[in-house]
């Protein structure tokens, strides 16, 4: 799957391993390098725990990763909708960690396309 597919088509599925490896991992190390950058910057603000760069990068960053929660519920043979339900506090985002990130999708075909291949 090349990169523009991935994150910017709500197309086709997502597994376990690449929703983790692909879109999980790097937007830590990222996000973890902006904050650092913006501590030593002075771009901190403590009151509401971000800062400039790391602003930008969720701002950027906020479009491509519904689009990975959209496929990775497809993975799930669910509809992309329910992504919202990370709206609900609290619940809503321990929902979204335990589907998308721990339990496995349907084997086979689904009404969304063919597993995808690693």
């Amino acid at each position: 799957m090349d990169f523009k597919k991935f994150y910017l088509s709500p197309q086709g599925r997502v597994n376990r391993k690449q929703f983790w490896l692909w879109l999980v991992l790097p937007l830590t190390v990222i996000g973890a390098l902006l904050a650092l950058v913006d501590i030593a910057s002075g771009n901190y603000n403590p009151e509401t725990g971000i800062g400039l760069f790391t602003g930008i990068f969720a701002l950027l960053t906020l479009i491509p990763t519904i689009i990975v929660y959209i496929k990775r519920f497809h993975d799930r043979d669910k509809a992309g909708w329910w992504v919202l339900i990370g709206l609900i506090p609290i619940i809503g985002v321990i929902w979204l960690l335990i589907e998308l990130g721990f339990l496995k999708g349907t084997s086979g075909p689904n009404r969304f396309g063919p597993p995808v291949m690693d």
